[in-house]
């Protein structure tokens, strides 16, 4: 099989402020794949280093090796034989993301049907997605939450834990839009139990839908849910061993770089809703095949819970395409495979 690897660059029209870190561009690593005939399947590898502690570099290094593995693979071997291989050379998830994404993208092209279409007997046609809104300024916050709801968007996640400002920018982006929209606040684990104890005693009052990795690992989830009302979704925590059959959140954030790819996501998934914990997805500043991919896998796993994917945006020149949001939710491409290559967005 032939196998390439690109590196691209997009730069974020605005950058995007967490707890832990701003970033102001993404960087990442395609990945194509040549089978027979001609047809081509593309991948992505999103690794994100503030969030999942995979630098570029590491993951650089696992894709070399995995597509050595894949081009010295023999004729005629399945897909499922050839992510064998490379999770074999390197099982690094981040990278193993990219070429499960392209071998699936190639599975559909060859049976000439969407992706989402092979994973489930009727997978949903549009999946509804959230906004996005950083830590940023009250008002300019606001002025964000109030484009989204007029863009159809029936929740916002804002990021909060940053330090001082969350109660101010909270109350903004509710007094903007109304007692309707659901909010939900993402912390990305800054907070101890004590901290985030006080911190959503004091943004309840702004009616929160759910809080997402608002304390960092399992014992400290555990502790807090029972010392909360607010619904607890796990994001971090969930790579931690055992937290997906843990049932101890009401929710699991999943991302598909961290599961390595489509098919791993559909397993998380699965193991997650066994103990009872509801699934959302959410993008990782994903670039259009990661988004794609996703959308298939929240299509054939047909979630009702909004999902982060409506990130595309948020780059510079970059309005998203076919991939792009309307009225809360995104349709899924109908294309043959992904229904998307990286430059169709």
């Amino acid at each position: 099989m032939k196998a390439d690897l690109e590196r691209i660059s997009l730069p974020l029209s605005e950058p995007l402020v967490g707890a832990s870190a701003t970033i102001d561009e993404r960087r990442l690593m395609l990945v194509c794949l040549e089978a027979e005939h001609g047809l081509v399947g593309w991948g992505e590898a999103a690794p994100l280093e503030p969030f999942d502690g995979v630098s570029d570099e590491q993951c650089l290094a696992a894709l070399e090796l995995q597509i050595v593995a894949l081009r010295a693979a023999p004729a005629g071997a399945s897909g499922a034989e050839l992510l064998d291989s490379a999770r074999k050379a390197d099982p690094l998830p981040q990278a193993l993301a990219a070429i499960d994404t392209a071998l699936w993208d190639l599975a559909g092209q060859r049976e000439g049907a969407p992706l989402a279409s092979l994973l489930a007997a009727e997978p949903l046609a549009r999946v509804p997605v959230n906004a996005v809104i950083g830590a940023d300024e009250p008002e300019s916050a606001a002025a964000q939450a109030r484009a989204a709801v007029g863009a159809g968007f029936t929740t916002i996640k804002v990021k909060v834990g940053g330090g001082d400002g969350d109660v101010e920018r909270l109350e903004a982006i509710r007094v903007a839009i109304g007692p309707k929209v659901a909010i939900r606040i993402d912390a990305n684990g800054a907070w101890s139990v004590a901290q985030a104890v006080d911190a959503l005693a004091a943004l309840e009052p702004f009616g929160i839908e759910l809080v997402e990795e608002p304390v960092r690992g399992l014992g400290q989830i555990e502790e807090l849910r029972s010392l909360v009302e607010t619904p607890i979704s796990i994001d971090e925590t969930a790579a931690d061993d055992g937290a997906l059959a843990s049932g101890a959140s009401a929710l699991v954030c999943l991302k598909l770089a961290r599961a390595g790819g489509v098919s791993g996501l559909l397993a998380q998934a699965a193991l997650a809703r066994s103990s009872g914990t509801e699934v959302y997805l959410a993008s990782m500043l994903d670039g259009p095949i990661g988004i794609a991919a996703a959308l298939h896998a929240a299509a054939a796993l047909r979630l009702t819970i909004p999902s982060g994917l409506a990130t595309l945006d948020r780059f510079d020149g970059l309005d998203g395409g076919l991939l792009a949001p309307s009225d809360g939710s995104i349709t899924v491409p109908l294309g043959p495979g992904l229904g998307v290559g990286p430059a169709e967005a």
